[in-house]
């Protein structure tokens, strides 16, 4: 996934509102930059960090920058923009290049299903596959991302809901897409959500799949890279 826009860096003063942050250019000069990013952003969002924004120049706009990548000391990327994990795994999909996914022939984003749900994509082949997808950013332990980073009762809820669609005698998988190129792990973040991991290894004793991605990312493009395993205990 290309950037439309080079990528600009910038130094974060703060972010609040949950998607506003400010951030100072270059020259000096401190702008208003969009925050595409719903969760806690922990360990992420310190001020001083390197960003890096994009800019825009569409009139729609009452902002002119949007957050997309942070860096943190010792040169990790994170990716802070949520909306780009399905774009990155649309590319996969699109090229194949998703290892474990069932035969699909044709894809379909954002398909309604179980109780008022909409799946990230619906794969279509000998079998239905629904395919949700996680943005992953946190990491407390060297090595090891987690998800959620936050109380996360819409994500419990997808799990309930993939769980059904196994029973009803579909395929399910979630995803968990590492949004950022220092992980060889992920796991739940039971103390941050235990309602959350229970229902991920419910959902996996029922027969939902379970995978995980990690990104290669730079400030001129994001792609999908190597599976980690994911440890659910």
């Amino acid at each position: 996934m290309l950037f439309q826009t080079p990528l600009m860096p910038a130094r974060l003063v703060r972010r609040y509102k949950r998607f506003l942050a400010d951030v100072i250019l270059p020259d000096g000069q401190q702008v208003t930059a969009h925050c595409p990013n719903p969760g806690s952003m922990m360990g992420l969002a310190e001020p001083g960090l390197k960003c890096w924004i994009e800019p825009n120049d569409d009139p729609r706009k009452k902002l002119k920058y949007g957050w997309r990548i942070v860096e943190l000391p010792g040169g990790t990327m994170v990716i802070v923009d949520t909306m780009l994990a399905n774009r990155i795994v649309a590319e996969a999909l699109e090229a194949r290049t998703i290892d474990g996914l069932p035969a699909f022939d044709t894809v379909r984003p954002e398909v309604r299903y179980g109780h008022s749900s909409r799946v990230d994509f619906l794969l279509e082949g000998p079998q239905r596959c629904f395919l949700e997808v996680k943005s992953v950013t946190l990491s407390r332990t060297s090595g090891v991302a987690e998800f959620p980073d936050s109380v996360t009762k819409r994500g419990t809820k997808h799990l309930h809901d993939l769980a059904d669609v196994v029973r009803n005698g579909d395929q399910a998988v979630l995803l968990f897409l590492v949004a950022r190129n220092d992980a060889a792990l992920v796991r739940p973040a039971g103390d941050i959500d235990p309602e959350y991991a229970q229902a991920l290894h419910d959902a996996h004793r029922s027969g939902v799949q379970i995978m995980a991605y990690d990104t290669c990312i730079t400030p001129q493009q994001i792609t999908l890279g190597n599976r980690l395993p994911v440890n659910l205990f």
